[in-house]
């Protein structure tokens, strides 16, 4: 048997593995000999049957057939159902309702279906058509709303939307849970209640669901409905931070808690089961469990477990752990085997993150044969009593066959679905089946149900084709392992790599630091880092490249870039291949970078990760646009004439860099100076040279010629000077708008001096706009990155939170409690969320300012680690009372009221600021006017407000905020070029013969 050790050095080597060699391993588990398939199909077909008969049965069944996911009124049912109860004002309800269902039509399902849920839900949102002006169907009913007026419309579609919740959730207390549990329709079958709850933002969260886990757990233990009811428990749930950054104090805490949970569900004589996490939580996940089932108060309690996700290429390896555990404590362990619930958000995160390959399966089909792999293995295990979820038939087939009987095992469903398969013949074939049932109001489920309703309603999966009369039993029962094996186990082509998923460039690299052994890796080679001996691009140290260009006067710098021949004799071709060679120098170099920004732009581990991922992404960007951008383009013309345009260099370019964004913003500024051909004197900001002596040299040994690039040293008396020089030809500058309108005026007085471009991204006073739609655990998840991260300081950082009032104090209360909850220190610890500010300077400007509004704080963070800014929340009357951008952890909070959208984007609009913007609502109209007034270069809707991404979120604002063009944008390079046409004559010389070589035209 595998031991504990062996499984989890097996799950490393899977985490991130190809999908060929995963699928290869475990497709002979998962293949059928000819006579066992031909069993399992005959009995898969007997359920397909069942299932087909009961399909006018079940109320999910019927609502599945009647509002399907690819069409208008399925999108729009979720999305109602998404938001609609938590909406507390009149007003937006009736928005949202409009929203949603004004385009939809909801008479095309009126009584087709005899359902309840089906027939209700269909009828108020038939009366919502009508109101909302689209009733030419529903006439009669459009009278009635008439005389009834939209409260009536509201009503309706809360009773559907309840209704909904009904259908789904199992009670809304343990207690009306348990009750329904007892009626006739569930028995036989035992449940496993889970108390609904998304993860915890705050303590208070955390500690509210322990407390509903525990009175849960003693609520079940001490009814009289029947023994064999458990309890399901999300550790996200009761930790804030369960992060592998926060693992030295989650980890403990949530073992403590678990503990607690485990010893009351012991001597209540009830099973307790941890449910599945995202796969970066998958590693604390174990050790919590482990430690718990090795505790000396649970021994001989076979009432513990765990859940396992399929779609995961180390669940094989869990499955062995979890026998390993077993064994190793003398128990049978209920592991519950799911298909997995998180599969297209961590398919999203591993592509931001960069990293080389998914933790999961790219193609339905092997999530079903990693699933028919670990089935096996479980039961052949004899420490583990499985427990299979599963909706499919074909699976379920499959597993009756490899039983041989209904011992020693069960099967679980979701509450609401799987009628027929479950309640014909599993259950009266004698097999166990638990009942997975959310326990909660109706409010809180709304997110759980929108997920499950995706989940089994998705193209791919068995419930949604179930229900489309045109998938045949063939199709539903094709066999997932031969589907696999006919594709060599390749991944899905529509899902490339990480590093593919740019088209013509390279992704950069990331690093897995939600890998603890990654995270202690990077955070001791940073510690470990010493500038005196690193060599950049192999070829010099940070001190020797910062000492070269000390004392170094602009005037000799911009006499050699004036010359630069080294540069002259480069094509285009030749730039763009020096910038990809300058990408790879800094990827290669990325840990003495990050240590570089960690220690002198005080950026925390994280935050120094993006920055040189950020820095390799403009480099390859830029080399792809340039061989677009600036090969020649013939334009028409008549007939003899040939008209070609052509983007030229401007000549000596400055670009003057912020310290915020030390590497990335100078990389940025210098590839695209570079790459359209002109010299560039680089200065950096005085706090941050060190950083960029280091870009500079490997920017040379990536084939920059040294005559082309120049790095000018010193404080603000050095960039007059560069700028004030009429050799410069264009300026790049980041940083304040004070700053900026002083360059501009110096590039205009004198009168002698070329017109040249300033290409100028200034600061803002970015608002965030949060409607009463938005889910609150969202929109604090989102303030918290947007204004605290980087310790705030970001051009983009989020600086006016603007509440609806409606929602205002709930959300300010949460917001609270997560600011609690963050970790303030020196930025290379890897716990560290907020570090000190850049200088001294920037901590007395922002503590004098934060003290003197202390009357006014909403909440606000204490430290005694100096240099640290504590994050702090301010009530303001107005927007315009902020005048300025206060350039750290500061946030402002200004509230307004339902049907003031339009004056409070004016009232934003009036600062002149327009840089970025958040909005939070799940109304798409909202969306589309705000889209459509704000005057901001960056809109971010239901998502932080920082981390734009090269190529995807062109950064970069106007009015106050920038000149524009956007950086990492289609149109940048342009602003560093001119613009030149030939046009030329090509008959001068004689006949126009491209016209005379046309055949059947006139001549002698």
């Amino acid at each position: 048997m595998t031991s504990l050790t062996a499984a989890r050095a097996q799950m490393r080597t899977l985490h991130r593995a190809a999908e060929p060699a995963v699928m290869r391993a475990l497709l002979p588990a998962a293949t059928l000999d000819a006579v066992t398939r031909e069993r399992v199909e005959g009995r898969a077909l007997g359920l397909l049957a069942d299932l087909r008969a009961a399909q006018g049965e079940g109320w999910v069944n019927r609502f599945l057939h009647q509002y399907r996911l690819n069409t208008q009124e399925g999108i729009a049912l979720l999305s109602l159902a998404e938001a609609f109860l938590r909406v507390p004002d009149s007003e937006t309800a009736d928005l949202l309702i409009r929203d949603k269902i004004g385009g939809a039509d909801w008479a095309a399902h009126s009584g087709k279906s005899d359902s309840l849920l089906v027939n209700s839900a269909t009828w108020g949102l038939v009366l919502t058509r009508a109101v909302v002006g689209e009733g030419g169907r529903a006439s009669v009913l459009k009278r009635l709303i008439n005389r009834t007026g939209e409260p009536f419309v509201r009503t309706a579609v809360g009773a559907a939307m309840r209704m909904m919740g009904q259908v789904f959730v199992m009670g809304r207390t343990i207690d009306e849970a348990m009750a329904r549990a007892a009626e006739p329709e569930a028995k036989g079958f035992t449940a496993s209640f889970d108390m609904l709850g998304e993860a915890a933002r705050t303590r208070e969260d955390g500690a509210r669901y322990f407390e509903s886990y525990k009175a849960a757990i003693r609520s079940v233990g001490a009814s009289k409905i029947g023994g064999g009811h458990s309890i399901s428990v999300k550790l996200s749930a009761l930790h804030p931070r369960y992060e592998t950054a926060h693992a030295d104090t989650c980890v403990p805490e949530l073992t403590a808690m678990l503990h607690e949970l485990a010893s009351e569900a012991a001597r209540a004589g009830i099973g307790l089961t941890v449910d599945a996490e995202e796969s970066e939580r998958l590693d604390m996940s174990l050790d919590i469990i482990a430690t718990v089932a090795a505790l000396p108060d649970l021994k001989g309690w076979d009432g513990f477990g765990m859940a396992a996700q399929a779609y995961g290429k180390r669940a094989r390896a869990v499955v062995d752990w979890a026998q390993a555990l077993g064994a190793g404590t003398g128990r049978r362990l209920m592991v519950r085997l799911v298909k997995g619930a998180y599969w297209d958000s961590e398919i999203k995160r591993t592509q931001e993150a960069g990293l080389p390959d998914y933790p999961l399966f790219t193609r339905k089909a092997a999530t079903d044969v990693s699933y028919l792999a670990c089935a096996k293995a479980m039961l052949d295990a004899p420490n583990i009593l499985p427990a299979f979820a599963t909706h499919n038939a074909l699976t379920v087939a499959t597993i009756m066959e490899w039983a041989g009987g209904p011992e020693g095992f069960e099967f679980q469903r979701l509450h609401g679905m799987g009628e027929g398969l479950f309640e014909r013949a599993v259950r009266e074939g004698g097999y166990a089946c638990r009942t997975y049932a959310p326990v909660g109001g109706h409010r809180d489920l709304l997110a759980y149900l929108v997920r499950r309703l995706l989940e089994n309603g998705a193209n791919s999966s068995f419930v949604h084709q179930l229900a489309d009369a045109s998938v045949s039993d063939a199709d539903l029962l094709a066999d997932p392992a031969v589907k696999i094996a006919s594709v060599g186990g390749s991944a899905h082509p529509s899902i490339p790599l990480p590093r593919d998923i740019f088209p013509g460039r390279i992704n950069s690299s990331g690093l897995d630091l939600a890998d603890a052994d990654t995270l202690a890796a990077t955070s001791a080679d940073i510690l470990a880092f010493d500038e005196a001996d690193a060599l950049f691009g192999k070829r010099t140290t940070v001190k020797d490249a910062h000492d070269r260009y000390a004392n170094v006067e602009v005037g000799a710098l911009l006499q050699r870039a004036e010359v630069a021949d080294g540069l002259a004799k480069l094509s285009v071709e030749d730039r763009a291949a020096i910038l990809e060679r300058l990408a790879d120098l800094i990827e290669a170099d990325r840990i003495p970078l990050m240590a570089l920004c960690v220690r002198e732009a005080k950026k925390t581990i994280p935050d120094a990760l993006a920055e040189v991922r950020e820095a390799v992404d403009f480099c390859r960007y830029y080399a792809i646009r340039a061989r677009t951008d600036f090969a020649p383009v013939l334009l028409p013309g008549p007939t003899g004439e040939r008209n070609e345009l052509r983007l030229a260099a401007r000549g000596p370019f400055a670009c003057v860099a912020p310290w915020n964004f030390p590497l990335a913003i100078f990389i940025g500024q210098v590839a695209a100076a570079f790459v359209a051909g002109n010299p560039v004197l680089a200065k950096p900001a005085p706090q941050t040279p060190k950083i960029a002596a280091a870009a500079v040299v490997l920017a040379h040994a990536a084939g920059i010629p040294e005559d082309a690039l120049a790095l000018v040293l010193g404080g603000a008396e050095a960039g007059r000077a560069l700028v004030a020089d009429p050799r410069i030809q264009g300026v790049a500058f980041t940083g304040s708008t004070a700053t900026a309108r002083a360059i501009a005026r110096t590039l205009l007085e004198d009168d002698s001096r070329p017109l040249v471009p300033l290409i100028a991204e200034t600061g803002g006073i970015n608002a965030m706009i949060v409607d009463s739609t938005a889910l609150p655990e969202q929109v604090v998840a989102d303030v918290v990155t947007s204004a605290f991260r980087s310790a705030g300081q970001r051009c983009s950082a989020l600086r006016l939170l603007l509440l609806q009032e409606d929602i205002a104090e709930k959300t300010l209360h949460m917001l609270g409690g997560a600011m609690d909850t963050l970790v303030l220190g020196e930025a290379g610890d890897p716990r560290t969320d907020v570090g000190p500010v850049i200088d001294a300077a920037a901590y007395e400007r922002l503590e004098t300012y934060r003290q003197s509004q202390k009357a006014r704080w909403v909440h606000a963070l204490s430290t005694e680690h100096p240099g640290i800014v504590p994050p702090t929340i301010i009530r303001l009357d107005r927007i315009a009372d902020l005048k300025q951008e206060w350039f750290g952890p500061v946030l402002h909070v200004v509230t307004w009221k339902a049907g003031e959208l339009d004056a409070t984007l004016a009232a934003v609009n009036a600062t002149g600021f327009g840089l970025t913007m958040g909005l939070h609502s799940r109304i798409a109209s909202t969306a589309e006017r705000v889209a459509c007034a704000a005057k901001v270069g960056n809109l971010y809707v239901n998502r932080s407000m920082i981390g734009a991404v090269v190529g995807s979120q062109p950064f970069g604002g106007e009015g106050l905020s920038g000149t524009g063009f956007k950086a990492g944008g289609p149109h940048y390079l342009l602003r560093f070029a001119t613009e030149r046409t030939v046009s030329t004559d090509t008959t001068s010389a004689g006949g126009n013969a491209s016209l005379l070589s046309i055949e059947d035209v006139g001549g002698i």
